[in-house]
């Protein structure tokens, strides 16, 4: 299936169904098709090609998101662009993925003012929302363009989004994604969690990242998204009860935020099938919490390279046949994905057996075609015939899959391997932490201390020493932050990550 067939399936269900909701006003099936293919005519009239680059720069928003749809139509390819990033980082998507046009919403308006002179290949600018200066309308951009021939849909299997990396570790790299990965990854998503009825998907994080594609097996199965063009936790929770969502996505960060809302216990959350967490580690204690206060929580991991879908947990694996939380599995990332083929490799290149930890590689047509325009680093995260993702885990005897850290983020103290991860869920577990970062730095006698970055639960006065001992109680001394420092909060990616860079250059002045 290409991109545009999960609109035109959801179509073919019911034209006059809501598919994409914004304060209440609904575009339909049939008016996201009908807009979508006079876009692709607008996008051949201004010069755009099959195969050229199309940004897209805006909040979350319906015609937005819909501007998807027709750049797909056209053959081109989709390239999101994060609102949330810095005007630099932007600058640099753009001229990275080669974009022909950019499609932006007019509080972006000085930004694109700022860096369109330095991006000669950037021909068309359109403004969603008014004209600006030379810049066209949305509307007057659609009209020039009515009365010309229709643009045939393109075959499916080509490149259909160029996705920059997470940029958390240096420059961004772009991901080429094909139609073949969007249906995997949509595959995938509609066999392993709960869909009953027609969905109705409320997308609160940005249409750029996860919240976006899990927009195509929704529409798959002709359901509504409800949008949210900023991030509102009461307004979150008042959507769900409003518009009886049955499935949503939030990285952990903002489920923090969920579990700490004062309306949370007196909202109606029954109708709720499947809500998804994942994009980053979430605290097992957190997330028994919200297993009872919540419900259906639903984990998915991948990443950029491999959209979403290496390994899930529905809600059903959450808990055992008995109904009680199954404690010993909620570490985990879940099972690997039947579309997709997990292994744990050795620096060596050698596969491992179960319980060893190592590298996770991934094979199956989940896996990116590539990096754009950068070979070395294509070959680089193939090596030996496998999607190297960078991660370090194991595979149980029940196959769960459980990520103990990023490579890079093992610390290595009077020659023991320390996982940060292990002890982030460690120090999580204390009542009194919000959230928190360890990385390793530079020390002398054990050659990296284990040092942690805390942020306090509103209210509370724990020290350092505290919680030193509460993690040496649960891990020994060896794993036992020997620092901790204490932010008002940490910094994080568009997505919600934490920078551990960030925090090992605050901390070292580096």
């Amino acid at each position: 299936m290409s991109l545009t067939s999960w609109l035109d399936k959801g179509a073919s269900l019911g034209g006059d169904a809501p598919c994409l909701t914004l304060d209440g006003a609904s575009l339909s099936y049939e008016d996201v098709v009908v807009l979508s293919h006079r876009i692709a005519r607008a996008l051949r009239r201004s010069g755009v090609r099959p195969g050229d680059k199309v940004g897209i720069l805006s909040a979350n928003d319906p015609v937005a998101f819909s501007c998807v749809f027709g750049i797909a139509r056209a053959g081109a390819v989709w390239c999101p662009i994060n609102p949330r990033n810095g005007a630099a980082e932007n600058r640099d998507l753009l001229e990275l993925f080669d974009c022909a046009a950019l499609v932006f919403a007019s509080p972006f308006g000085e930004l694109v003012d700022a860096i369109a002179g330095s991006l000669p290949q950037l021909g068309t600018l359109v403004c969603l929302d008014a004209p600006r200066g030379d810049v066209p309308s949305f509307v007057d951009w659609l009209a020039a363009a009515d009365d010309d021939p229709p643009v045939e849909d393109p075959p499916p299997d080509g490149i259909v989004a160029l996705v920059g990396t997470g940029g958390t570790t240096g420059r961004p790299k772009g991901v080429m994604l094909t139609d073949r990965n969007l249906e995997a990854m949509s595959a995938i998503t509609l066999m392993s969690y709960p869909f009953d009825g027609r969905p109705v998907y409320l997308a609160l994080a940005p249409l750029t990242h996860a919240a976006g594609v899990l927009c195509f097996p929704v529409m798959a199965l002709g359901g509504e998204i409800v949008v949210m063009a900023k991030p509102d936790v009461g307004e979150f929770l008042a959507l769900v009860e409003r518009h009886r969502v049955t499935h949503t996505f939030l990285p952990p960060t903002l489920i923090y935020m969920v579990l700490g809302h004062e309306a949370l216990d007196a909202t109606d959350l029954r109708s709720l099938q499947c809500f998804w967490y994942g994009a980053a580690p979430m605290s097992v204690a957190r997330l028994e919490e919200a297993l009872e206060r919540i419900g259906p929580m639903a984990q998915l991991f991948g990443q950029s390279e491999a959209p979403m879908m290496v390994s899930t947990m529905s809600p059903a694996q959450h808990r055992l046949p008995s109904g009680a939380v199954a404690r010993s599995r909620l570490a985990s990332a879940g099972r690997p994905t039947p579309l997709v083929t997990v292994a744990i490799m050795s620096d060596a290149g050698e596969l491992l057996p179960t319980g060893e930890r190592g590298e996770i590689v991934v094979r199956g047509s989940l896996v990116m075609a590539g990096y754009y325009r950068d070979p070395q680093a294509t070959a680089e995260v193939s090596a030996h015939g496998w999607h190297h993702t960078g991660d370090i885990g194991y595979l149980d005897d029940d196959g769960y899959l459980f990520i103990v850290d990023r490579a890079k983020d093992m610390v290595i103290t009077g020659g023991f391997n320390v996982y940060s991860a292990e002890v982030e869920q460690a120090l999580m577990a204390h009542e009194a932490v919000r959230d928190c970062a360890v990385i390793g730095l530079p020390d002398e006698k054990w050659g990296e201390r284990v040092t942690a970055v805390v942020e306090r639960q509103p209210g509370s006065s724990v020290s350092g020493d505290d919680l030193a001992a509460f993690v040496k109680a649960r891990l020994g001394s060896v794993k036992a932050p020997k620092q901790i420092e204490f932010w008002d909060s940490l910094p994080r990616s568009t997505v919600g990550k934490v920078l551990k860079t960030d925090v090992r250059a605050a901390l070292t002045g580096a």
